[in-house]
């Protein structure tokens, strides 16, 4: 375009400096050169317009990336690369062997856009453009879908779901631990053992596998509690939850459930947060205390409890305290863990707590011991609790935290012999959109086009939540006049269509990641519920047994230490017996 408007500039000047020098042929000319000066200003305006497109349409939108890698330019690239990945997986094998760990990892309302917008995150804090970046899990050979609703609920609850992949059970909403007879709240139903769902917790333990739960939230929410309680009511964690006539009836809180009940009392690792569910209201911790009512202390009653059975225990309340347990020679057989009054703390405002990757990393070495095998169950919980705020940056950055924890277990286990299944409870409304470049901050504004209202809006939105999207003159937000937006506050709520006290969970369904034995039954689409009774299956945990279910013991290492024949003096001595066998 530049090379016909300079064109044009030199006919114009031509004419101004060398035509006809009466008065009307300069008036002309005059003329002349402010018409030419106002084509050059609208050409101008438009060659800024082709550099910061306007579309008259969304799908019209130019992309305007800082910069895209130059291999990635070139066809040649995207076919190599497929053909890394299909080589890959025609290497994989089947794996039919007796698993004798599981680990299920369950990230708290970690929906399937909130897994891309976290790889994003966790790619530009290492200065990458982010989406080319693959969380740990992510790696996983084997992926499947998982419907989440309630036997009452279109959209699920942490209860019905906690109930649905730990017990195997699909339940009403707000319910633990009890099939769908319960009617929440009632104590009769909850009373009855007909209604109860065991968990996959309690069929390791009556397989002899040790068994831990690690969580982010208190170890009372809903999410933890499906290993171990059956509750009509979810929030009935502490006795003053719980109505007068429930506890004159017996019913118990999930927290005393946790402490003196089978199978919870018999979990080798119990690490998270909600010290106050266990404490009386009279003791305190700085400006908290606890909240029983019963003046029963179970911190206590747990530290008995062991003593009678005389093994082994500690209580830790802090991060150093656990270190200093998984740094000793003496590792307690029983370890208690709860590290805050409430919830942990987020991990970008955390002090003095230990990350879910360090609390992970001390449960695999306490229930490695057991050469029949462990289970273990770890939720990445405030995930969950950042989105019910809308708070985007929050939840992303757990999700990064909740994948470095699946990285350490993957490291510190042996896929040949555990089985690792990382999955979500259910989903959220938060959303990624917009038509951004790609390598747009993804906790920003979208770089390509404004709405149509004029206004900057943000990759990442709620359908509902704490934050209006409309202002008080009745226009939408403008986000960059937003401190809290601009300063990138943790505490940023972005912005909800539907006003809402507390953003809501998503009905779509949730992605399922395995690997290790039997990781081939994990595709396809299939009821949440479904999920236990295939790590079970792996597990040799049912009667339905595998043909590798009677695999010898994995031998610890004093074991194996004591037994140096093994493997090929062990085996020889069989290759004679076997010769004898056949000579008698």
């Amino acid at each position: 375009m530049w090379p016909t408007v300079l064109i044009a500039l030199q006919i114009v000047t031509h004419v101004i400096c060398h035509g006809a020098r009466d008065h009307s042929a300069v008036m002309a000319r005059q003329w002349i050169a402010v018409l030419a000066f106002a084509v050059v200003l609208v050409l101008t305006d438009a060659e800024d317009a082709a550099t910061t497109p306007k579309p008259k349409k969304v799908l019209e939108t130019v992309m305007n990336p800082a910069y895209i890698p130059a291999e990635e330019k070139h066809g040649s690239y995207w076919k190599k690369s497929a053909a890394s990945t299909l080589k890959s997986k025609l290497k994989e094998k089947t794996n039919k062997n007796k698993a004798r760990n599981g680990i299920l990892f369950i990230g708290d309302g970690m929906s399937l856009a909130t897994v891309m917008a976290a790889r994003t995150y966790a790619g530009q804090l290492d200065r990458g453009l982010g989406e080319e970046n693959i969380l740990e899990f992510e790696k996983f050979p084997v992926t499947g879908l998982a419907r989440t609703y309630c036997l009452d609920a279109q959209v699920p609850d942490s209860a019905c779901t906690a109930t649905s992949y730990l017990t195997g059970v699909k339940t009403k909403y707000g319910v633990i631990g009890l099939d769908g007879n319960v009617t929440r709240g009632s104590c009769h139903s909850q009373l009855h053992k007909g209604n109860w769902a065991p968990s996959i917790g309690q069929w390791a333990i009556e397989n002899g596998l040790d068994v831990g739960l690690v969580t982010t939230t208190r170890v009372t929410h809903a999410s933890p509690a499906g290993m171990y309680a059956h509750v009509s009511e979810r929030n009935w964690e502490s006795d003053v939850d719980v109505p007068a006539e429930c506890l004159t009836l017996g019913c118990r809180d999930i927290a005393y459930q946790l402490v003196m009940d089978n199978p919870g009392r018999q979990f080798k690792v119990i690490l998270g947060g909600g010290r106050r569910e266990f404490l009386p209201n009279v003791t305190g911790f700085g400006n908290n205390t606890g909240k029983r009512v019963d003046g029963v202390d179970l911190t206590e009653l747990w530290h008995v409890d062991k003593l009678q059975k005389n093994v082994s225990h500690q209580y830790v309340t802090d991060r150093l305290e656990l270190l200093k347990v998984y740094n000793s020679d003496d590792l307690p057989e029983y370890l208690l863990g709860l590290f805050n009054t409430d919830h942990m703390a987020y991990h970008l405002k955390a002090e003095d707590e230990p990350t879910l990757e360090e609390m992970v990393e001390v449960a695999i070495k306490m229930l490695s011991r057991n050469p029949k095998g462990y289970f273990l169950f770890v939720e990445g919980g405030r995930i969950d609790h950042a989105h019910h705020d809308s708070l985007a940056y929050l939840a992303l950055d757990e999700t990064v935290e909740y994948a470095k924890a699946v990285r350490k277990a993957r490291s510190l286990t042996d896929e040949s012999e555990t089985l690792i299944v990382v999955s979500s409870d259910h989903a959220h409304t938060m959303t990624v959109a917009g038509y951004p470049s790609r390598g747009n901050d993804i906790l920003g504004v979208v770089d390509t086009t404004n709405g149509g209202d004029g206004r900057p809006y943000t990759t990442i939105s709620y359908a509902n939540g704490k934050a209006a999207s409309i202002d008080t003159d009745g226009l939408r937000v403008d986000v960059t006049k937003e401190k809290g937006f601009t300063e990138r506050s943790l505490d940023y709520a972005y912005p909800s269509l539907v006003p809402l006290d507390s953003e809501t969970h998503g009905g779509e369904d949730v992605a399922v990641f395995a690997l290790g034995p039997w990781q081939h039954l994990f595709t396809a689409s299939y009821d949440q519920s479904v999920v236990p009774h295939l790590m079970a299956y792996a597990m040799c945990l049912t009667d339905d047994q595998h043909q590798n279910c009677h695999q010898p013991e994995r031998l610890t290492e004093a074991a194996s230490s004591a037994v140096s024949v093994y493997p090929y003096q062990l085996l020889l001595a069989q290759a004679v017996i076997s010769i004898i066998s056949c000579l008698l």
